[in-house]
Formats: structure tokens, sequence, C-alpha cells
């Protein structure tokens, strides 16, 4: 088979490439997607999300065992589907600092300042509220304020202005600090996944091809170009090539990972593996980052919370009228603090969800079988300071890699945590959110002292889900892709998502990772 191009993964990058690049019909466009379609019920319910945890849904990762954080082994949900982790996620609507960007420029990155990066934020975006001079409107994306939000999602921003921290109506103007609901990507009470935004309303184009269950084992190189790629379909090996290019959009752990497998990436490690170096690029699989988050739990007096969000009465409201508590993205308010004065943007943002969200629900308290009430502030820390890496374990590309994010392995992300409890206790003592607020849960009120906090922070902690960097942008010599996003040294190939970003940006990156796309897009039909 022979296509123009070949874009690889149907997630939060790739189906916006593979809607772009083939809207012309000049081009034609093969999507390949190693999970299957978005069809399970759970993906559409907003709340339902952490139901499609570890399922087929989920390529259900896990870390190596992180010696900060008492050796646990975090676990890494990512969306294995169309729509990728846009179909899994909180679908809550971030950009980012405009500092985030412009450090991407300064390191050398051109064309990739908060001023350059802004048109495509709004290319992509349909604002609810209206276009204006920060946001799009009529864009594939739906960007909506939550349908039918919590009251105490509400009492959680009144006790922030309460503990002395301003309102923040629109977090994603070019100002971060402040509190306030959360804007998701959610259109009449449904996630609006990528896939459903840009790749379904599309795939009736007679140039587009899309394929699931689709596994790309191997980019196949000769002579330093990328001609095409190897995948496995429902057991068979099948092959395609690229007239032009093959754009990866994998996410930061398939896409270092494949690279490797096809000879991309550190000579040591690659030669280690038994697999023949095409291009010593060291940077690859490198310079991993992730967003911790620490949840601070009480008790809920009231009995209205999440916990009864799968009522018979909330799910007719939700299949007659898309309303009720199963529109809800759980983490439905929150905020961004700055803790040193003289940071370009805060270090620390908080999710807050009316229930509790222990490692990922899995392990919310429970009474005789049934959920128990509960309210939880997730302090998250956004500007990280910590470093990891990315490793094959094998040349098998079935076999998972080795994920090492090196979780605190830098003292100052440790102290913005324990920082960040602080604050959510005294957010949580003010009155608009304590008259909602019983005993304290995790952790429990009689620690007080630093060591506890910090001890606290090291048993009580998970990812947010945001691992990028590991096929970083940039013109230094751990760079993985220049600033077109094409990868150094090799010929008809790129990377499009979160993993090539230099430094991650301080909020949730599923925007930024949609962005991205949209930026890869326009170059790719520029040249």
């Amino acid at each position: 088979m022979n296509f123009d191009y070949i874009v690889i993964g149907a997630g939060s990058a790739g189906c916006v490439l593979a809607n772009r690049l083939s809207a012309s019909g000049k081009h034609s466009v093969l999507l390949l997607e190693a999970g299957g379609p978005d069809s399970a019920k759970e993906i559409h319910i907003p709340a339902a999300f952490a139901a499609l945890f570890k399922t087929e849904n989920d390529w259900a990762y896990e870390t190596e065992p992180q010696e900060n954080l008492n050796n646990l082994k975090l676990f890494w949900p990512r969306g294995k589907m169309l729509g990728g982790s846009s179909s899994i996620n909180a679908m809550i609507y971030q950009r980012g600092a405009p500092s985030d960007y412009n450090g991407w420029a300064e390191k050398g990155n051109e064309e990739w300042g908060w001023d350059d990066v802004l048109p495509y934020f709004k290319k992509a975006q349909h604002q609810e509220r209206g276009a204006s001079k920060m946001h799009g409107s009529g864009g594939p994306l739906n960007v909506a304020d939550l349908r039918d939000s919590h009251p105490i999602s509400h009492a959680f921003v009144d006790s922030a202005k309460q503990a002395g921290y301003s309102p923040n109506p629109d977090f994603n103007d070019g100002f971060q600090e402040g509190f306030g609901m959360y804007q998701v990507t959610q259109k009449r009470g449904q996630r609006n996944s990528t896939a459903v935004a840009y790749l379904k309303p599309v795939l009736g184009r007679q140039n587009l091809t899309a394929e699931t269950h689709a596994q790309v084992t191997r980019l196949n190189i000769e002579n330093k170009k990328c001609t095409g790629v190897s995948y496995t379909q429902n057991g068979q090996a099948k092959t395609a090539n690229a007239n032009i290019e093959v754009v990866l959009c994998g996410g930061s752990i398939n896409s270092p990972q494949l690279l490797m497998l096809s000879g991309i990436g550190p000579a040591d490690h690659l030669q280690d593996m038994g697999i023949k170096t095409e291009m010593d690029l060291p940077g690859v699989g490198q310079n991993l980052q992730d967003h911790l988050a620490t949840m601070v739990t009480y008790h809920a007096k009231e009995k209205n919370t999440l916990a009864g969000a799968e009522s018979l009465g909330n799910l007719a409201k939700y299949l007659l009228f898309k309303t009720g508590m199963l529109t809800s993205n759980v983490g439905e308010s929150g905020g961004f603090v700055k803790l040193n004065p003289e940071s370009p943007a805060p270090e620390l943002q908080f999710h807050f969800a009316p229930a509790f969200f222990l490692r990922h629900g899995f392990e919310n308290p429970e009474k005789n079988g049934k959920p128990l009430h509960g309210l939880s502030i997730g302090p998250t820390l956004v500007r990280v300071k910590s470093r990891g890496h990315i490793k094959l374990k094998s040349a098998d590309p079935m076999d998972y890699p080795a994920i090492q994010p090196n979780y605190l392995s830098h003292d100052d992300d440790l102290q913005v945590l324990v920082e960040g409890v602080k604050i959510a206790r005294e957010i949580a003592q003010q009155p608009a959110l304590a008259q909602y607020i019983g005993p304290a849960y995790l952790p429990s009120a009689d620690i007080q002292t630093e060591e506890g906090l910090i001890d606290h922070v090291r048993g009580n902690t998970q990812s947010l889900y945001h691992p990028t960097g590991t096929c970083k942008m940039g013109v230094d010599p751990m760079a993985v892709v220049s600033p077109e996003l094409k990868v150094h040294g090799i010929e008809g190939l790129r990377v499009a998502d979160a993993s090539i970003m230099p430094e991650i940006v301080n909020a949730n990156t599923n925007a930024p990772a949609i962005m991205i796309g949209e930026k890869c897009a326009a170059m790719m039909l520029a040249a």
C-alpha cells in the first residue's frame, strides 16, 4: 500500500493531522491506531472515565519502582483507542503559561513562542463563550463550561477566595494565577475527544484511510530516509509505504519506543538491545517529565457527592437530557498558585473533586461494598525539575518499555508538593467549604509536622497522566526533532505529540498536544 502521508497513532495530535492533511483531497493519508474504535459507552459519559482504566481501552503502563515515593510503581493510564488519551482523560482544557512557550523559543525553537502558538490554539477551538482575542470560534474542538457543575466545586472556589487567593474566570487568557471553575472539552454533556471532534466527521473522505487494531512495529528506514512502516493487524504482518512523510504521534511512551525499535536512539542502548543503529540520537527517551498530584481528602457531611453519580436518577437525567452528575469531569474546579514571586509561572495547580479520588479511584473508601462520600483536593506539581527516561526492555515491539520518571529526584519538587498540601488544608478550613467537610481522611488531622507531611507525599502521590518530553524539540545535541518537528538525521519522518515538549507546560497537557498537531499539519502542508 502506498500513501502520501502515514500518521501513527490516532490520539490527541494524530486525529488532528489525519483531518488537516486530508482536507484538500490532494493527499492520500493512512492513519494507524493500535487500539480499537471508541465504542465503549464509558468513553462518552464524562464522569465514567476512570472505569476505562486497566481495560482494553488503556495501555495501562506502570513505572519502575520510585525510590523517592516509597519504591511504589505508579500507574500510568494511556488511551488505546481512537482519540487516544483524549478519550480517557478528565477533559480539562488548559493551555499552560505564555512563559512556557516563550521558554521553548528562547532555547532555539523559533516560531514556538506564545504569540506563535496562540493562533493554533484558536484554530482548534470552538469556545462556547464566544470568540475573543484569546479564544477561537468555529474550530473542531468544543470547549465548554461544565453543564451541571457541583455546588461543592463552587464552594471550593469560594473557599480559595476566603483564603486570600484571587478569582480567575479564564485560565487560558494568558494569566493563570487564582481559582475558578475549569472549562472542559465536552459538547452537549458528552466528551469531545479528538476522535469525535476531528476524525469521525471526515472518515468519509476517499483519501483518508483509518485502521484500528494496527500496531506499528517498525519504521522502515533506507539510507537515512523513512520510507514507510511495518505493522501488525489482527495477527497479520503488513507494510505501508509513504510517498512524502511519516508522522509519529504515539505519545511520550510509544513514540520514543518505536524510534528505538527502528534503530533511532542512543547507539549504546540500541547495541545492548541487539538493534542495528540507523541514527545515533542520544536524546531519544530522555528528558521525561510528568506532573504529580498528592491527594488531600476528607469525608463529606453531605450524601450528594459524585459517589452517587451512577444512581438511577442521575442515569435517567443523563440518558434523557445529558445533565446531572454523569456530565462531571470529576476535577471540576481548581486553580494556580505561585510560591516564588520571581517564578515566571505558578509552580502549583489544584484540582478539586466532589468525591474521593485515591490512587486513580481504585482505593476509594467503601462501607458494606458501597462507596463513601468524600471530597478531594489535589495539589499538583506543574513546574517539574526532576527528569527521567524511557528505555527498551527488549527488541520485541510488544514488550512494554521501562518507564523511569525519577519522581522527586530534585528536592524542590518535594517541597512544592508539601507546600501544596498545606495550602489545600488552609482552603479546606475556610467557611464556604468547611460546611461540607467532615473528618479528614488522608492525611489524617494529627499529621502536622513537616516530616509527617513529607511522609504523606511520599506515600500518597500519583501521576496526573501528563508524560512529556521524550523526543524533545531543539537544536542542542540531546534534541530529537527540529523546530519543524523533523527527526534529526532522518528524512521523511516527524514526531508530533507531547513528547516534543522541551519542558513540560505547567498545566494539563491535552490542549497543547492538540495545538502541536495543528502546527505540525500547517508546517507540513506549507513545505
